[in-house]
């Protein structure tokens, strides 16, 4: 078998429909610069019907056409690539921009290169116009940089070649702070893409071999020495025939603050709850289990943290009355604040303290949660306590006491007992007999054998009364009707100060 075989002849009618089933454009000039054939593929590339709609010879082409470079610069007469063929010059992959002289908003765009054919004798025997169309190759390019550049999410495109940025959006120059220039034409080492970044050697490592660089967080540098924390990815795409990574980001940078914000406010609630001189506690709403509680909490309580952690007040005993305990819980279920419930805490070592309960719904940690606080009240009820026995103590007989000292008394009342707007006109005639005894010292039994009545009956006249008038303390019914002129008669009737009788029989 020969090394060099020799080709097959074809004669010129064949090798033309042999070019005309190309998908390149083929143009063939004349060394005189006239248009002698193109094949389907160039007509339709200038979308043209027909050879002759190409202008029929350089000039004629020129005419009908208008071309551009890239950058919107005019090829000038002698610079079309039709021309520079027939002046000789070799052309290699120029890339112009196509119009229409009738229509330049209409734009295609083609790939040129030109190709002499000689004959035997290697004198030209025909000149040739080599065309790509390549506009759908460029629109594509410019739908992508159209949507990179009005894409709100920050991106960047580097070379692969060098690692040099070549675009840069508007929402990386915004997240950023930098400008275009600060950005184009450095590497991604420079800017210190990957510098803050836990794995930023991997990343590298990837974008050296041109790989896809899966999502992580960086620390990108600020312009004004910060930095923005972000999740970036790179992706390896083709700008212009040109091997790049393309990087995307997700700015993190608010969402870091408000974690930080979170967690300060965090802190500053668990000191001022730790240190809170008020009595204190948290628990889960479902369960009503114990998760915080404060040093005040556990001075008051007895308990120690562990003894109260992950334990409900039912299981500890916490309150001496279980009603109030179970209807509090169920406010607390209904989304009913409380405020200031009087309660009786149980204390480890087996006293109790008076307290008033406050309690609201919170959500932390997107848990439902309580937040108890207590007012410690037990020294003040014990002091209300002592000063109505001593009033009750000197006003078993008051027969013998003043006006002056009787009004003194009752505004040292005032702070422990409510005070009521009844008037006598509002009790009923056996309610005043009741109040004229109590008045005169008589205690239940007496006041029995003067109205013959049972003690049940004389108690729950007492209480009737009590209720009217606001009080429930003898001694405090005595200064109510003190107050208002009011003194029982030695007969067991009541009557009012002058002597006079309030009811005769």
């Amino acid at each position: 078998m020969r090394e060099n075989p020799e080709p097959p002849k074809i004669n010129k009618g064949s090798l033309q429909e042999l070019i005309g089933g190309l998908s390149d454009g083929i143009i063939l000039v004349e060394q005189a610069g006239r248009i002698v054939w193109a094949n389907a593929a160039a007509i339709a590339m200038h979308r043209a019907s027909s050879i002759e709609e190409l202008g029929g010879d350089a000039a004629g082409y020129r005419r009908t056409f208008t071309l551009r470079y890239r950058n919107n610069h005019p090829l000038e007469e002698g610079q079309y690539p039709m021309e520079r063929l027939l002046a000789g010059e070799t052309i290699d992959d120029v890339t112009v921009e196509v119009s229409p002289a009738a229509d330049l908003d209409l734009v295609w765009v083609h790939t040129v290169r030109t190709m002499f054919i000689t004959d035997a004798g290697d004198k030209p025997d025909a000149l040739a116009l080599i065309i790509k169309d390549e506009t759908p190759r460029f629109e594509a390019e410019e739908r992508f940089e159209r949507s990179f550049n009005a894409n709100p999410a920050p991106g960047l495109i580097c070379r692969l070649d060098d690692q040099r940025f070549m675009r840069v959006n508007e929402g990386f120059l915004e997240m950023t702070g930098f400008s275009k220039e600060d950005v184009i034409g450095r590497t991604v080492e420079a800017i210190g893409l990957f510098s803050n970044c836990e794995t930023g050697d991997d990343a590298l490592s990837k974008l050296n071999e041109g790989r896809v660089i899966r999502h992580r967080e960086a620390l990108v540098p600020l312009p004004d020495g910060g930095d923005r924390l972000v999740i970036v990815a790179g992706e390896p795409i083709s700008v212009v025939e040109e091997p790049c990574m393309l990087f995307t980001f997700a700015d993190l940078d608010a969402r870091r603050k408000a974690q930080n914000a979170l967690r300060q406010s965090e802190e500053r609630f668990s000191k001022s709850f730790r240190l809170s001189p008020a009595p204190a506690a948290i628990s889960r709403l479902d369960d009503f289990v114990f998760t915080e509680a404060n040093d005040a909490f556990l001075q008051i309580s007895g308990y120690g943290l562990t003894e109260v952690v992950g334990r409900t007040a039912g299981e500890l005993r916490l309150w001496e009355d279980i009603a109030s305990r179970r209807g509090v819980e169920q406010k607390l279920r209904d989304n009913i604040f409380v405020r200031d419930e009087p309660m009786r805490l149980k204390q480890r070592d087996g006293d109790t303290a008076d307290c008033l309960v406050s309690a609201e719904r919170v959500e932390i940690n997107d848990e439902q949660c309580i937040i108890w606080a207590f007012q410690d009240v037990t020294e003040r009820r014990r002091s209300e306590a002592q000063l109505v026995e001593a009033i009750e103590s000197v006003m078993a007989d008051t027969s013998w006491f003043s006006r002056s000292i009787v009004e003194r008394l009752a505004t040292l009342k005032q702070g422990s007992t409510t005070r009521s707007t009844a008037g006598l006109l509002e009790l009923s005639e056996r309610e005043r007999e009741i109040l004229g005894l109590i008045c005169n010292g008589q205690s239940d039994a007496e006041m029995g054998q003067t109205l013959h009545l049972s003690k049940n009956t004389i108690r729950n006249h007492i209480a009737s009364l009590y209720g009217k008038i606001g009080v429930n303390r003898r001694a405090a019914a005595v200064i109510w009707a003190r107050e208002r002129g009011f003194t029982g008669g030695t007969d067991g009737r009541s009557s009012t100060r002058g002597g006079k009788k309030a009811r005769g029989k």
